[in-house]
């Protein structure tokens, strides 16, 4: 079945260690384009974190804060949020679980907010505004906990009924979300508006969000730099992220004329 979409995760998976996209991957997807193939980002990053990328690339699809929003040619055309108690409650929780020194990121529609006030991550938040998060007046979209307690993480949810909440592999976070805004949710309320198949969009990753697109897709890659359950979740594996893996495959994909 010839594919329609290319769905791309972007750290660990698109992004090269670096955290740049190489000149052969965006040539790669550019080519895609060409034939009428549409591009994507599927990303636990929030909007305001991928600009960057977004420049480069141009992607016609964006899925970001881990499914909490959907972008079709620039427009927001799907936004699923905690509510505003929901949010207090994860982090009351956050805090007593954590401590009160728990560190705490949270994306809303265009920003991010971090209880940290040095040395913050360049790479990842470098425009995050401080908060303390003891009165904060905006739903969230994503909250990222300090803790790799697995125990930790599922007391923290339990204050949101049907919170979901999955690990970082490479680092010790944990990502707190609405039920109904995983990248799976995301895929199948896009597939909707677009008026196609799960079965004709190729997805790629690396990481344990992944591991549902990756099921759900008619292609599901994963990178050999990925985790071993998205591997065994995959129908196909491909180079690393810093040996242009996404690219490799889509070449050869473009070359089957997919």
């Amino acid at each position: 079945m010839r594919q329609k979409l290319i769905l791309c995760d972007l750290d660990g998976t698109l992004l090269k260690s670096d955290k740049t996209i190489s000149r052969r991957s965006a040539m790669a997807l550019e080519k895609c384009r060409e034939r009428g193939i549409l591009v994507g980002f599927a990303t636990s990053r929030g909007k305001s974190n991928i600009a960057k990328y977004e420049n480069q690339i141009r992607p016609d699809i964006v899925i970001c804060n881990g499914g909490a929003c959907v972008f079709c040619e620039g427009k927001l055309i799907r936004a699923a949020t905690f509510s505003l108690d929901e949010t207090r409650a994860l982090l009351k929780k956050a805090y007593e679980i954590c401590s009160d020194s728990a560190e705490i990121t949270l994306d809303t529609l265009d920003r991010i907010f971090w209880n940290r006030t040095r040395d913050k991550s360049t790479e990842y938040a470098w425009d995050s505004i401080f908060d303390d998060f003891r009165d904060f007046k905006d739903p969230a979209m994503k909250i990222c906990v300090q803790t790799d307690d697995s125990e930790k993480a599922r007391a923290i949810a339990s204050a949101v009924p049907g919170c979901d909440f999955l690990p970082f592999s490479d680092i010790p976070w944990h990502k707190f979300s609405a039920a109904n805004a995983t990248k799976e949710s995301a895929i199948d309320f896009l597939c909707r508006h677009l008026g196609i198949s799960a079965d004709e969009i190729t997805a790629f990753g690396d990481d344990h969000n992944d591991i549902g697109m990756l099921r759900m897709c008619g292609i599901g890659v994963a990178m050999q730099n990925a985790i071993a359950e998205v591997k065994e979740a995959a129908d196909a594996l491909t180079l690393s992220n810093d040996e242009d893996g996404v690219a490799d495959f889509v070449e050869r994909l473009m070359e089957n004329d997919c």
